[in-house]
């Protein structure tokens, strides 16, 4: 025995990897990349490979992660940012898009939807508002064109203050000041088989009322949740309201022919400032935790109980040039540099450099010798 922790050891002295204590499961992760300190797309292809991740979402369409990825199992969410709305109203503009950031990598890399701007409708600008149809419109077309209508989805991803009521989640309804992007962007959907995306915070509701908003129940621990009165569905945690919300306030709008709503983000911040009640790495651990917890066993909504939940989580990293409170710069399941902020039982690794192809042939050649080494002094 003593031999072979020898031989353990020798091998932790030489490998090239660190091994971080989690433990992957088949989840979406939002990868965001505001900060100036972040590991290479090559290495965090490593680490989301290591982790089981295989759908992420990017806020652009970088093509240093699109090649990184390349030849994965990786599923893509890219975006188009609101900055390019107005010009993506020209289908011409959306066709020269869509060829030059999603025709070279698909043949290699999963794209598989583009969200067209994030949380559009609860700006402060109607005339980028009065864009978003139109622009997803185009970019539909652009793939139509190029015969990526089937493989690759249009959407757009929305706050959830998009609603003006959500409890309880039958009595889930849009702002009627959004009501005419809203609906026309419902039967986009409806046409193209697209799914609606929401960003859903329960740390937000509590946040903002801690006085009234039961703790256990935003962060799906134990408590007594809320019974709807109108369907008599009892809900055990804060996000799974929201989500049937949103179905409702579909509804309401005439339409029963939605596929799906997806959470495009979720997540709870580790750190905040003084006035972020409940921003702490505890809860953001037993937020995700049990979360991710939920997601494994295909949970699904009370009122779509055939509908599993698709989430993604926010965000694979702290993002350190995020503007904004504390808390923006602190969703991050992960330090940049590839520590976990708090453990929520995952396991993965990331590279500490980047290698050449002939380099990681060499690592690999090392590491057999260093097996076999290993097995020869285990016989002794």
């Amino acid at each position: 025995m003593a031999t072979l922790g020898r031989v353990l050891l020798l091998l932790l002295i030489f490998s090239d990897s660190f091994i971080i204590s989690i433990r992957g499961v088949g989840v979406g992760i939002n990868y965001g990349q505001i900060a100036n300190n972040l590991p290479s797309p090559s290495r965090v292809s490593y680490l989301l490979g290591s982790l089981n991740i295989n759908r992420v979402k990017l806020y652009d369409a970088d093509p240093n992660v699109l090649s990184a990825f390349a030849n994965t199992d990786v599923e893509f969410v890219i975006g188009l940012g609101n900055e390019y709305l107005q010009k993506m109203t020209d289908p011409a503009e959306a066709q020269a898009w869509v060829q030059q950031h999603v025709k070279p990598y698909i043949t290699m890399t999963k794209i598989k939807c583009i969200t067209v701007g994030n949380e559009v409708l609860t700006g402060n600008n109607t005339q980028l508002m009065s864009y978003l149809l139109p622009a997803m419109q185009s970019v539909n077309t652009a793939l139509m064109n190029l015969g990526l209508s089937k493989q690759i989805s249009v959407t757009t991803a929305h706050s959830f203050a998009i609603l003006s009521s959500s409890f309880p989640p039958s009595a889930g309804a849009f702002r009627q000041d959004l009501a005419e992007y809203i609906q026309g962007i419902l039967s986009f959907h409806a046409q193209t088989n697209s799914s609606f995306l929401i960003n859903a915070y329960p740390f937000f509701a509590y946040k903002d009322d801690p006085g009234q908003i039961s703790l256990n129940y935003a962060l799906f621990q134990p408590s007594s949740g809320m019974i709807d009165p109108v369907t008599n569905l009892h809900y055990d945690n804060m996000l799974y309201a929201q989500i049937d919300a949103v179905y409702s306030a579909i509804k309401a709008m005439g339409h029963n022919d939605i596929l799906q709503v997806k959470v495009s983000e979720t997540g709870w911040p580790s750190k905040g400032d003084p006035n972020e009640v409940g921003a702490t790495p505890e809860n953001a651990r037993l937020y995700n935790s049990n979360l991710l917890r939920r997601i494994e066993q295909n949970e699904a909504t009370p009122a779509k109980p055939s509908v599993p939940v698709d989430i993604y989580v926010f965000a694979l990293f702290n993002e350190n040039l995020k503007p904004g409170p504390a808390s923006e710069r602190n969703y991050g399941l992960f330090y940049p540099n590839g520590n976990p902020v708090y453990n929520i039982g995952l396991q993965g690794y990331l590279p500490r450099m980047e290698y050449s192809s002939s380099k990681k042939n060499e690592i690999c050649f090392s590491t057999l010798v260093l097996l076999h080494v290993a097995l020869f002094l285990c016989s002794l």
